[in-house]
């Protein structure tokens, strides 16, 4: 591999396919059925994505948030707790930070109570769910608030 500065320019690059790879992974996560190569292109959208957030020179706490919370979000789907729960620790890690919204420590909260429920571990997960509904009282865009609340309920739902 060369070191050679590649002829396009690599942070347009890495913006696009940072984009271009979250929205296509979303586009299958909200597929009521996916064939298993759908579901094998959703998770290597999901983490090619992440990559290239991480090679962005405008990355931040609440982007990488964001990225390990699809990621937990597909693994959750594919019926992978473990992994799932690995990336929803990283989402919390970097909702974590200083000056990060609620909204992304309600998010992290709720992969985590989704990976819980999805490893079948109801009382972890409820413990999460409860986390994740405090964040969402002390968020203030009524939008997003609802938004994740209702996902919430959703998580609930797998527990029932």
């Amino acid at each position: 591999m060369s070191d050679d500065k590649p002829e396009f320019d690599l942070q347009a690059a890495h913006r696009h396919f940072a984009a271009a790879g979250f929205n296509r992974a979303w586009d299958l996560i909200d597929r009521p059925q996916r064939s298993a190569a759908e579901d094998e292109q959703m998770l290597l959208l999901c983490l090619a994505s992440l990559w290239h957030w991480t090679q962005r020179e405008d990355c931040t706490a609440e982007n990488l948030s964001v990225g390990y919370w699809q990621a937990a979000r597909i693994y959750a789907l594919l019926g992978q707790a473990e992994n799932a729960r690995s990336f929803a620790l990283r989402s919390l890690a970097a909702s974590q930070g200083e000056g990060v919204a609620p909204f992304y420590l309600g998010y992290a909260y709720e992969a985590l109570a989704r990976a819980e429920a999805v490893a079948g571990n109801r009382a972890q997960a409820a413990e999460y769910l409860a986390e994740a509904r405090r964040a969402a009282e002390r968020m203030t865009d009524a939008e997003a608030q609802k938004m994740l609340l209702d996902d919430l309920d959703g998580v609930q739902a797998l527990l029932r």
